[in-house]
């Protein structure tokens, strides 16, 4: 059977995509408010929904989207509802062109609301909670068989600790010792329907791994944690808590859950690009 072609395997080298990212800290802030501002407007465009994960996950892709190298990293998106911002980051790094971009979610686009292999830089395409981690120990299984380098990193929801496959796949992890495996666990304390700790209070089974905890909105903190500070140990899986507020940016989408599944009307974008101005 043929292989199926993939939308885009080319790399644009863009000015404005790129431009103000590949400075490192001191451009952080600014690049996450350009990442919220373009997420607002495409998600607005399209009359789709999860603007409060997206927004609350910002900070955390702005500082993992430096870091990574697409030569030898791979990226698994466990929440694949934040596709908005895989695709903006994507742009920033010059991975896809600003037309595929704002083509998200229209009629005829591959670029839809769920993440799904369309790119080089996509490896799977997710829909259900707890399949990303999965696969991404797969990814790092194959690398540490293979002799690659490169480190395979799983962001992920605490609504997917709910799963039974983060159980199995923290213990197959564990197991195979897989140390160029980085999990980053987003703990906004929401899921679709409700608080996490009221529908299922579950956690990370974290035995023999590496383990710490940041704020999801310091992205000082962040990249010290992606550079293996702060670590215990060493030679097994490593696994990120960071906490988030959903919505994170403008005021009445803060920890406000509807904006899970609410689309964004005229009056909502005007009010929320104005406050995400003036922060």
């Amino acid at each position: 059977m043929a292989k199926k072609k993939r939308v885009t395997d080319r790399v644009y080298k863009d000015e404005k995509s790129m431009a103000g990212f590949e400075d490192n800290l001191g451009n952080y802030k600014k690049v996450a408010l350009e990442a919220r501002l373009k997420v607002l407007e495409l998600i607005y465009s399209a009359q789709v929904s999860h603007i409060g994960s997206v927004l609350g996950s910002a900070d955390i892709m702005t500082v993992l989207f430096k870091k990574i190298d697409f030569d030898k990293d791979v990226f698994v998106a466990g929440k694949s509802w934040i596709a908005s911002l895989l695709y903006y980051f994507l742009w920033k790094r010059g991975r896809i062109s600003e037309e595929e971009l704002n083509s998200y979610c229209k009629d005829g686009s591959k670029f839809i609301g769920l993440v799904e292999p369309i790119t080089k830089d996509i490896p799977f395409g997710i829909g259900s909670m707890g399949t990303g981690f999965p696969a991404a120990v797969g990814f790092a299984l194959a690398k540490k068989l293979k002799g690659e380098d490169g480190t395979v990193f799983c962001f992920m929801s605490d609504g997917e600790l709910n799963c039974g496959t983060t159980w199995e796949s923290s213990l197959i992890a564990a197991h195979h010792k897989l140390d160029n495996l980085v999990v980053l666990v987003e703990e906004n304390g929401y899921q679709a329907m409700g608080k996490t700790k009221d529908i299922l209070d579950s956690y990370f089974p974290a035995r023999d791994w590496r383990y710490t905890s940041v704020d999801g909105h310091d992205h000082g903190a962040i990249e010290a944690r992606l550079d293996g500070k702060f670590f215990n140990g060493e030679g097994s899986p490593r696994v990120i808590f960071a906490k988030t507020i959903k919505g994170k940016g403008v005021s009445f989408m803060e920890n406000e859950n509807s904006w899970h599944y609410r689309q964004v009307d005229k009056e909502s974008y005007e009010l929320a690009q104005q406050e995400l101005r003036q922060s």
